[in-house]
């Protein structure tokens, strides 16, 4: 009877198996990590250039530069043009004019300092970007808060009714939703309240003291711009006053103009019938009628620099 001979594989042989086994198991088990392991969470990606830079002609704009950038501001309003050529449409008139400083100290928050010629008018400004719109569309909108206080700097002799310190300050709050529909065009809307500490009466035939403005004004804007270049854009607000006074209610704002953009500048030439650079002082003041041609020509230039 013939023998069988059982040989049991080499040592080599045996080696080899076991690292492939070995190999086999440890893929599985590697498998099933990445299988329970957590999605990698995507960076959120923003809608950049909503607007060319702060302003909208005499509104803010949602947008809100980068940590670290330091903005000088120059705002300009010439007299109204219904005089036509007594004045040359108001360039010869008395004009406000504003000086402004801003910076960004953290990320979505600007701070500002300003002086204008108006009242010998200082102010201070906060701003801070609430909502960004983002590129995938889960935020479709940018939510921004805007915030000013005035202080009238005359002396109390040339600042009636002032009468005392607290009579100076006036305030302007806005809250601004804006989105950019494509690289051409973005429009905004905005709700504005605005309070004076102190406002103006009168004396009725009985020498009865009364109130002619109230303390407290609310309105509504809306705005936009169109690019017809890559640096250059139409821009128009218009501004609809809420509150009714019980004199001198304010007339609507309707204006629009050119947006020029470069590098390191962004200028705005305008019409529009609000004449200060203050934004209280336009939402509550303002007595010009767009109707009657008294509105003005006025300009916004910002340089930014970063650091």
């Amino acid at each position: 009877m013939k023998k069988y001979i059982i040989h049991f594989p080499s040592f080599q042989l045996r080696l080899l198996l076991l690292i492939l086994v070995a190999t086999v198991i440890t893929g599985t088990e590697l498998n099933a990590q990445d299988s329970t392991a957590a999605p990698v969470a995507k960076k959120r990606s923003y809608v950049k250039n909503t607007f060319e830079g702060n302003f909208l002609i005499d509104n803010q704009t949602v947008m809100v530069p980068i940590k670290g950038t330091f903005e000088f501001d120059i705002s300009h309003r010439f007299g109204t043009i219904n005089n036509q050529f007594k004045d040359l449409f108001g360039l010869f008139s008395s004009a406000n004019m504003r000086l402004g400083f801003s910076y960004t100290p953290i990320k979505d928050l600007q701070v500002g300092f300003g002086a204008n010629n108006y009242n010998m008018i200082v102010d201070w400004s906060l701003k801070y970007a609430v909502v960004k719109q983002t590129k995938d569309g889960r935020t479709p909108l940018s939510v921004t808060y805007f915030g000013n206080a005035a202080m009238d700097t005359r002396a109390k002799s040339d600042a009636l009714p002032i009468v005392s310190s607290s009579d100076r300050f006036s305030f302007f709050n806005q809250l601004l939703i804006a989105r950019k529909f494509s690289e051409a065009f973005s429009a905004q809307v905005s709700l504005n309240y605005t309070h004076f500490n102190n406002v103006p009466g009168y004396y009725d035939v009985n020498h009865i003291a009364q109130t002619g403005m109230l303390n407290d004004h609310y309105s509504v804007s809306v705005g936009g711009r169109l690019k017809i270049s890559p640096k250059t854009s139409i821009i128009a607000n218009y501004e609809q006053p809420l509150t009714q006074h019980p004199l001198n209610n304010v007339y609507p704002n309707i204006s629009f103009g050119l947006d020029m953009k470069s590098s390191g500048h962004d200028f705005q030439v305008f019409f529009g019938n609000y004449g200060n650079t203050i934004p209280q002082f336009n939402s509550e003041y303002s007595q010009n009628d767009f109707a009657k041609g008294q509105y003005v020509i006025g300009f916004n230039i910002s340089r930014l620099w970063n650091f």
